[in-house]
């Protein structure tokens, strides 16, 4: 027997994004919201129609106001939370043009990767952390 789970999925598009000097960009979620001052990987729920890159370009685009290029798949997540149940689908992305800007969030920073675990993330992002570790590492 299945339990039939009653909380919402939500399918999400999420980008580690790089710049030329080998950083990562993270943004700290609102304070007040869902897992509020929290850092995370941008990106958000795709909507109808869209591919998981279109997802994740127009995402950044609204959320920070900067032109990516999406590239190689990372890894993909299942992850339930109490109140909601994610699928993170992490794409390598590169930035080309314009400066982020804290457009949907508290904060941004562009970090090194292994500076990532100084910073608080929700529980699911810690699997993302993990994969960038193996993937610098050659691993992959």
């Amino acid at each position: 027997m299945h339990e039939i789970s009653t909380v919402p999925h939500k399918i999400i598009g999420v980008a580690v994004i790089w710049n030329n000097q080998e950083q990562i960009l993270i943004d700290r979620r609102l304070p007040g919201g869902t897992m509020g001052g929290l850092w995370e990987f941008p990106g958000g729920k795709i909507e109808i129609g869209e591919t998981i890159q279109e997802c994740i370009q127009r995402e950044i685009y609204e959320e920070l106001g900067i032109e990516i290029k999406v590239g190689e798949h990372l890894i993909t997540i299942d992850h339930t939370y109490k109140h909601l149940r994610v699928t993170l689908t992490v794409h390598h992305c590169y930035h080309l043009t314009g400066v982020p800007q804290a457009i949907e969030c508290d904060e941004i920073r562009w970090v090194t990767w292994d500076k990532l675990d100084q910073f608080t993330f929700p529980e699911a992002n810690v699997e993302i952390i993990a994969a960038l570790k193996q993937y610098k590492d050659g691993n992959f």
